[in-house]
């Protein structure tokens, strides 16, 4: 059953954690095969299954270690039609496999908000959020194969049907490179009366990879939407990447509120090439999040994407939550 569906908890401004970089922590970490990098495929063995499970484990383990909220992304960014029949999956086991993944996130988050609050030290009272990953239809990087609005709808509705029909609190639609599949995206959500939160993939130039700026892809959005997204993301780019294009200032930078930046500088091409993974550097990582929250109050939503694990995200976490508390403090004062 979803609990936050009705009220999501990170729109209260409090820091919540995500995972990291999924694929490519299973891939390069774990020795997992993952054919067109669907780590969905892994819910249909047992040791699979497995697998993910230890991986959401550890996070929730950093969340609570640190008092933070977290969410849960559902290994699902590949499991949609076109994605499924590449893979020899029915429409029905495609589903079953949408379902499960929740399922998996359902079991984390009962072993992990049974916790207590004040039952020991280091632990905290945790919220942990079910969201439905939603990829994009064809490559992450190259919007090569555009559809309308309208396609979009059309293709995303299925999953998008499903995960309402299960406990996911939300949606997220993760690593958009043009706002058509966005906003086709958001309006199957609307219809299904689901919460969703884009994230958008820029290129090494803050541009999304059409050219077109992340303001006017947000504003697009808004405009074919009536403003439905619950908040924005950007994901599957190096802070450098776009820190310029935030530092800018706008009050369109207000509906932003979550990142899941990769470890890597490098460009989506030269990630493409590479062998190895860049794991770039888990303590500067931290403080470029850190120095994008204070221009940005209303960034609270942090994670990785590529090349990003739990070293990541426990640094994220280092540098950000004194951030937090100093705000907390300053309200309770100013009370």
């Amino acid at each position: 059953m979803a609990k936050y569906r009705d009220s999501l908890p990170q729109l209260g401004g409090a820091l919540f954690l995500t995972d990291g970089g999924i694929e490519t922590t299973l891939i390069f970490r774990e020795r997992q095969a993952l054919p067109d990098f669907a780590a969905f495929h892994l819910l249909q063995t047992a040791p699979g299954f497995e697998a993910l499970r230890k991986y959401f484990r550890s996070y929730a383990e950093i969340a609570r270690r640190f008092g933070t909220g977290l969410i849960l992304e559902s290994a699902t960014w590949r499991a949609s039609a076109d994605w499924g029949t590449r893979l020899g999956y029915t429409a029905q086991a495609l589903a079953q496999a949408n379902y499960s993944a929740i399922r998996l996130l359902e079991e984390v988050r009962h072993e992990h908000e049974s916790c207590e609050s004040g039952q020991s030290d280091e632990y905290d009272q945790t919220a942990l959020v079910i969201s439905g990953c939603i990829g994009p239809r064809g490559d992450g990087y190259v919007p090569a194969q555009r559809m309308s609005e309208q396609q979009a709808e059309s293709y995303h509705r299925t999953q998008v049907e499903i995960f309402a029909d299960s406990a996911a609190d939300m949606l997220c639609a993760i690593t958009m490179n043009y706002a058509e599949e966005a906003v086709g995206i958001a309006r199957a959500a609307r219809e299904a009366h689901m919460p969703l939160a884009i994230s958008f993939t820029v290129e090494t130039d803050g541009k999304l990879p059409t050219g077109q700026t992340l303001q006017a892809a947000l504003a697009q959005v808004e405009r074919g939407t009536e403003n439905y997204p619950s908040y924005y993301m950007i994901n599957c780019a190096h802070p450098s990447h776009f820190s310029h294009v935030l530092a800018s200032g706008g009050t369109w930078l207000e509906r932003l509120h979550g990142l899941r930046a990769n470890a890597s500088r490098k460009s989506h091409a030269e990630l493409n090439e590479s062998a190895e993974l860049d794991d770039g550097n888990p303590v500067e990582l931290g403080a470029q999040y850190a120095a994008l929250r204070k221009i940005l109050p209303h960034l609270n939503v942090m994670g990785g994407c590529c090349g990003t694990d739990q070293r990541h995200i426990e640094q994220i976490a280092v540098a950000c939550l004194p951030l937090f508390q100093q705000t907390r403090t300053a309200s309770t004062v100013r009370r």
